[in-house]
């Protein structure tokens, strides 16, 4: 009889540590009251990027990618070297190609001057890597009299 009661408390602890489907929820509005002006800050300064390069848009959106594709989407690739460490920013595939980390530090900068420490450096990228795909087309069809299509 004890053994089966020892049974029933593990058991119990056990399935009261698994995570409720609630907490593991995604929402869009999740920075809105912790930092309001997120995604004012991440738009503007993507504006201002791809109208300097319209490439830049790319250049975000593949740093986004190559950060999901090791690990899941931890901003791994904005890490920079340690004395230990070689970074995914500076990793043989990486090295020379990868570009954009200069526009992600300032976002993060500029967030971090809003609301300090609130804001994962992940999600900055996601919203970079989201404004730029937006951003693109708008920026092509301002300046459509410059793009050549071969026939």
């Amino acid at each position: 009889m004890a053994s089966l009661a020892k049974f029933l408390v593990v058991t119990l602890l056990a399935v009261s540590l698994l995570p409720s489907p609630a907490t593991a929820q995604l929402s869009a509005n999740f920075y809105s009251t912790s930092c309001p002006n997120l995604l004012t800050i991440v738009r503007n300064a993507m504006t201002q990027a791809v109208n300097n390069e319209a490439r830049m848009a790319a250049s975000i959106l593949r740093l986004f990618f190559h950060d999901c594709f090791v690990n899941g989407c931890d901003a791994s690739i904005l890490l920079d070297d340690t004395a230990t460490l070689t970074g995914e920013k500076n990793a043989g595939p990486n090295r020379n190609s990868a570009r954009g980390f200069q526009v992600i530090d300032t976002i993060k900068t500029r967030v971090d001057a809003a609301c300090n420490a609130t804001v994962s450096c992940a999600d900055i990228l996601a919203l970079a890597a989201r404004d730029g795909v937006v951003l693109v087309p708008k920026h092509l069809s301002l300046h459509k009299t410059q793009i050549r299509l071969p026939i």
